[in-house]
C-alpha cells in the first residue's frame, strides 16, 4: 500500500514529561518542511504544547490507561496510542517521527515506499542475531487501520508487558504475524550510535558522519543531537569530536 495521490499526509510526534523541551518539536518541523514537498499536517500528541511554534497542531495523547507499579514508567508503551480507531478525527497517511531524530536528506520516499505499514529493521549487532522487530523511531500507517494491536495491549497488558521488553517489540510481532511488517531500505535510518561514529581509534581525529543515503539520522542510546553536536557521549570511555553536520540540520 503506498499513499494515495491527494490524500492526506500527516507527521506526527509525540512529547511527554521534562526529557524534551519544545525546541525539539519545533526543529523537527522545521526539517520536516525543508525535507518533504507537497502539504502536510504536522501533528504533535503531548502533554504540554507550551513553547511549540503555531504550525504544530498540538493536540493530547490518548490516556493508556496502564496500571503502573510504584516507580514504574510507562515509557515509550505511549506510541501505542496513535493506532487509536479515531485518533482526534485525523484521517489519511501517517508518518511518526521521534522528536529526537535529525532528518538529512528527502521523506518524500517514505510516503511512496509501499507497504501496509513501514517501520525501520532493529539495527543488527555481531552478538545479536537478526530479528524481526522494529525500531519505532520512523514508522508509516494509514491512520485508524491498527486499532486491534492498541485494543488488545489495553485489554492484557499485563500479560504483553510479560512477554515483550517495548512497545516496537510488541508491536513487531504482532503486525508480522498479521502478514503486514515491512521494512524501509536499510540505508535510509541508519543509527548515530552504530552507523555515524568512526571506529576506534580514528573516532579521535574523525568526526562522526552522516552514511551515503541516510534520510534520517536516529538518536537512540547514548546520544541526542545536541551531545552529537557538542561531542558528548553518556558512557565512559566512548570519545566522540563534535558532529558539525547537526548543526546544518537539527535548527528551525
Amino acid at each position: 500500500m503506498v499513499a494515495a495521490q491527494g490524500a492526506q499526509r500527516h507527521i506526527l510526534c509525540m512529547k511527554w514529561g521534562t526529557k524534551y523541551g519544545p525546541e525539539y518539536v519545533n526543529r523537527l518541523y522545521a526539517m520536516v518542511r525543508r525535507h518533504l514537498s507537497g502539504d502536510f499536517k504536522f501533528v504533535c500528541l503531548t502533554d504540554d504544547g507550551n513553547g511549540i511554534r503555531p504550525e504544530v497542531t498540538c493536540l493530547p495523547i490518548p490516556p493508556l490507561n496502564l496500571q503502573l507499579a510504584p516507580g514504574q514508567r510507562d515509557g515509550a508503551w505511549k506510541k501505542l496510542t496513535t493506532f487509536e480507531q479515531d485518533l482526534h478525527g485525523l484521517r489519511g497517511t501517517a508518518l511518526f517521527l521521534d522528536v529526537d531524530v535529525v532528518i538529512v536528506g528527502s521523506l518524500d520516499a517514505f510516503f511512496e515506499q509501499p507497504g501496509e505499514f513501514l517501520i525501520i529493521h532493529d539495527y543488527a549487532r555481531p552478538w545479536r542475531r537478526e530479528r524481526i522487530t522494529g525500531n519505532s523511531s520512523v514508522y508509516r500507517f494509514e491512520l485508524g487501520a491498527h486499532a486491534d494491536v492498541l485494543a488488545y495491549f489495553r485489554a492484557n497488558m499485563d500479560k504483553v508487558q510479560a512477554e515483550y521488553r517495548n512497545e516496537q517489540a510488541y508491536l513487531s510481532d504482532v503486525l508480522h504475524k498479521q502478514g503486514k511488517l515491512a521494512y524501509w531500505p536499510a540505508a535510509w535510518c541508519p543509527s548515530f550510535k552504530y552507523h555515524g561514529i568512526p571506529t576506534w581509534p580514528t573516532n579521535y581525529w574523525e568526526e562522526p558522519f552522516v552514511p551515503e543515503g541516510a534520510r534520517v539520522m536516529v538518536f537512540h542510546g547514548e546520544c541526542n543531537p545536541p551531545d552529537a553536536l557538542a561531542g558528548r557521549r553518556n558512557r565512559a570511555f566512548r570519545y566522540i569530536r563534535p558532529a558539525s553536520w547537526v548543526a546544518k540540520h537539527w535548527k528551525e
